[in-house]
């Protein structure tokens, strides 16, 4: 694990939190409800796309008659309680942060998830003080396979990539923050199907953020 990092910069769904589960069973019953089961591809398919993106990919897939607004709304509907009451961090990850906190290191999140989900979640887990910001991939032009989002993050807490360490559960989120020269941590999530291309990426690995205290 790279040591005297300046600035840390972490994916929230499946990296910080446990919600793919959450998300599994809303893709189950969205498209359900619309005639269709959830193919095996389709969470690998959409995990590194915005919102919109992946609003735009499922209109197109399933030839959905509706807008990206309408999914986006329905879909945010589904998880707010969720995000806002249930979904909990991972195993030892807020004591991480909060060692890294101590050691005044700048924490930062780069997500696909909707603002008011990711502030309602760490709020509710008692972590949302300890994050200098948040950034989405509605902020930046192109998705998790590219580095945009990781070099604004690093912009917003004043850190050059190469001074940064990226926590990634997903190869598309890794192979970006790759691109941009940062540090990367792949980090496991049971819902990943990619996680041995994970590990092969990544320039570490951890099971767990207990490795890392």
């Amino acid at each position: 694990m790279k040591q005297n990092f300046k600035g840390a910069i972490f994916d929230l769904d499946g990296t910080l939190i446990d919600s793919n589960g959450v998300w599994k069973q809303i893709d189950i019953e969205f498209l359900g409800k619309r005639g269709f089961s959830v193919p095996d591809d389709y969470m690998s398919a959409i995990s590194h796309l915005g919102s919109y993106g992946c609003a735009l990919y499922t209109i197109e897939r399933f030839q959905l008659n509706e807008s990206p607004e309408a999914l986006i709304e329905e879909w945010t509907e589904m998880a707010k309680e969720a995000y806002a009451t249930k979904i909990a961090l991972k195993p030892f990850a807020k004591e991480y942060i909060q060692l890294l906190h101590n050691n005044n290191i700048p924490l930062a999140i780069a997500t696909a998830s909707k603002l008011e989900l990711v502030t309602s979640v760490l709020e509710n887990n008692d972590v949302l003080s300890y994050f200098h910001s948040i950034t989405t991939l509605s902020e930046v032009s192109r998705g998790k396979g590219f580095p945009d989002i990781y070099e604004k993050a690093a912009e917003k807490i004043q850190c050059l990539p190469k001074e940064c360490v990226v926590f990634e559960d997903i190869l598309k989120g890794i192979q970006g923050a790759n691109m941009g020269n940062f540090y990367t941590v792949g980090v496991f999530d049971c819902y990943c199907k990619e996680q041995e291309a994970v590990k092969k990426e990544a320039n570490h690995y951890i099971y767990s953020f207990k490795e890392l205290l």
